[in-house]
């Protein structure tokens, strides 16, 4: 879940929708994306599911002021905070957005239709309740940028030592060919992110994209057990990081508004 979740477009351009920045048309647009179709389900006041125009409509009015992202792993409930049911269906799909302002989650449910070179997507939005309490282990920008540049450093090292594939030059032209395409026709963040939480969530996109050259290349020449534990262990902590990264990226305009609301 290192490329561009479906919760952090969302979060970030439903944010921007709810402080005026955006239209509710370019909003939809944005979080849809290449998808054919983004409807919400169990929304409190409607019987059934939803398109998103509505969706974020009715979360204003239910006192909704912005959205946070939560990319959860086995063993690390990023940006969860309850209760269990929420956090379980949250770990299944390996994210979610939560509410600021009403007790209130998303989880995306992703159907995919139609023949091979042809196939469209749904994704239905599930609106559960949740637990109103800081969200798990969540840093700060500040802090997600230096962990970002550590863990980033060590890993290259351990990785080049072990003579791994996605530590060199074809490496880096794969990340440049992903980041041209990734930047190709739209905005890293939606308008209103400060510039720093832009640039966090680059590098967190392109550390993601280091870690699946390196597993998708297969083994380079760490040809050991020990070696290719190695290589597991160097890839675990970093791709940490990047997801913590990436959280306190999308979360930057709820916290900035939250601090000049103080």
């Amino acid at each position: 879940m290192l490329s561009e979740p479906r919760s952090g477009r969302l979060a970030a351009w439903g944010n921007a929708l709810l402080a005026g920045l955006v239209s509710p048309d370019d909003a939809v647009l944005a979080v849809v994306g290449d998808d054919a179709v983004h409807r919400v389900e169990g929304l409190p006041g409607e019987s059934g599911p939803v398109g998103l125009t509505l969706a974020l409509g009715r979360l204003r009015r239910l006192g909704v002021t912005g959205l946070r992202v939560a990319l959860p792993a086995p063993g690390h409930p990023l940006g969860l905070s309850g209760p269990p049911d929420f956090n379980a269906r949250a770990l299944d799909a390996e994210e979610a957005v939560v509410c600021h302002g009403a007790a209130l989650g998303l989880v995306p449910e992703v159907y995919e239709a139609g023949p091979a070179g042809d196939v469209h997507v749904e994704v239905v939005w599930h609106c559960l309740a949740v637990r109103e309490a800081p969200p798990a282990d969540v840093p700060s920008l500040g802090e997600a940028e230096r962990e970002l540049a550590e863990a980033l450093r060590d890993a290259t090292q351990v990785l080049s030592r072990l003579d791994v594939a996605g530590s060199g030059p074809v490496a880096a032209a794969a990340i440049d060919a992903y980041r041209a395409r990734a930047e190709r026709g739209r905005e890293v963040l939606a308008p209103g992110y400060p510039p720093r939480a832009v640039r966090v969530l680059e590098l967190a996109q392109r550390v993601g994209t280091l870690i699946s050259v390196a597993h998708e290349s297969g083994h380079g020449g760490a040809v050991s057990a020990s070696e290719m534990s190695g290589r597991t262990e160097a890839l675990r902590p970093v791709e940490r990081t990047a997801r913590r990264a990436q959280v306190a990226a999308y979360n930057a305009f709820v916290e900035e508004r939250e601090r000049g609301a103080r």
